[in-house]
């Protein structure tokens, strides 16, 4: 079961997708290549990440992640592995 802390991780991920791509609809679990996300908009969000949250993604793990849910996991790592 997801912690608060984690949803609302997942929450603020999906806010920054819809910010990026244009508000669209984003929930925990929409594939970022089918909601029009391109390598400008991966490149945006990963920026974003390393600005907000101090966890560097390399484009590889991001687009293998494809979901705010997958990518809020990749955080979590990252802040734990600090």
């Amino acid at each position: 079961m997801a912690s608060s802390a984690q949803t609302s991780l997942v929450q603020e991920i999906s806010a920054l997708w819809r910010e990026i791509l244009g508000d669209r609809e984003v929930g925990p679990d929409n594939d970022f290549f089918e909601l029009g996300g391109n390598s400008i908009a991966g490149i945006k969000i990963i920026e974003r990440v390393e600005q907000d949250y101090g966890v560097k993604l390399s484009v590889r793990d991001f687009y293998l992640a494809q979901t705010p849910a997958r990518v809020a996991e990749l955080i979590e790592q990252g802040r734990v592995g600090t």
